[in-house]
């Protein structure tokens, strides 16, 4: 398996998985909007999306998600996981870690601070496999949302 960077050329490769990590959490797949969300996000450089290929056969086995964020308390850059998704039959075959652990190391050779990410609370496969990348719950601060 090799990790990638992707770019606007592998959107056919991206779409239909983040159409599928949109479908885990309750979400319209939107094809159109899918892939217009991701090109904006890769021409503006507003997020990292990284790619797990099989190395024989080059078929995308997973991706994850970074955008960049700000910390005001540690005046630090931050990088914040807005999607991971791993294909069914590649599960269980530490994608994810793969995955994640390159973004760590590329998150490292770009000055970044801190990583943090969010999942559902029924998400325990998910919980387990951050703590076991070395993330742990946040006990200084909860978080909040508003629907606009």
């Amino acid at each position: 398996m090799r990790i990638v960077q992707a770019n606007v050329d592998r959107l056919d490769d991206i779409t239909p998985l983040f159409i599928k990590y949109r479908e885990f959490y309750g979400q319209l797949p939107k094809p159109e909007a899918s892939r217009r969300f991701l090109h904006d996000r890769l021409v503006n450089e507003q997020a990292t999306i990284l790619l797990a290929e099989d190395e024989n056969t080059g078929k995308v086995l997973g991706f994850c998600q970074f955008i960049p964020s700000f910390s005001a308390l540690t005046l630090n850059p931050s990088w914040v996981l807005k999607g991971i998704y791993v294909i069914e039959e590649a599960r269980r075959h530490l994608v994810a870690h793969k995955l994640i652990n390159e973004a760590k190391e590329l998150a490292k050779a770009a000055g970044i601070k801190r990583m943090t990410v969010m999942t559902g609370e029924e998400n325990v496969a998910a919980h387990e496999l951050y703590r076991s990348l070395g993330f742990s719950d946040d006990a200084e601060f909860t978080y909040f949302a508003l629907k606009l």
